[in-house]
């Protein structure tokens, strides 16, 4: 990871909601999520809040780097339904070695409809990859391809 990351980095990442990122749609198989409301899953914030750290990340790493998300502390506090854009925004907190804090937010042009924190942890992919293949053969599962990065 390069020297240029700091605490003060910024991204903010734009994201109209579409149904498919409502309840029913995150764990089709789930007979509880279906019955639940079409409002954006927690599940699916969380996702767009690492996305929004992932762009603060990029271009600060090495080539063969990437980043995993080790930590999540987020509140969801209202609802969000389709076709409403959900702004986040994040901002790197502290840089401990390959540990990246970050402050996130998120509003649906609304209300504020998430907050907290979220960590990362910098890894070379190729690394990564060995080790998850590893941990796949020992238990007689697929290996994963070999990442882009």
């Amino acid at each position: 990871m390069k020297a240029t990351l700091q605490p003060g980095a910024t991204a903010r990442l734009v994201f109209k909601v579409p149904v498919s990122k409502t309840v029913p749609n995150l764990y089709p198989e789930s007979v509880d999520f279906q019955a639940m409301p079409s409002v954006f899953a927690t599940g699916f914030m969380v996702g767009l809040m690492e996305w929004c750290c992932l762009e603060v990340l990029k271009p600060h790493l090495d080539p063969g780097e990437g980043s995993l998300g080790i930590h999540i502390n987020v509140s969801h506090a209202a609802a969000t339904v389709p076709g409403q854009t959900v702004t986040v925004d994040a901002e790197c907190t502290s840089v401990a070695g390959r540990k990246i804090g970050f402050k996130v937010t998120a509003h649906d042009g609304v209300e504020v409809i998430g907050t907290g924190s979220h960590d990362r942890m910098v890894v070379p992919w190729g690394r990564f990859v060995q080790r998850v293949n590893d941990k796949a053969q020992r238990a007689g599962a697929e290996p994963i391809p070999t990442c882009g990065a």
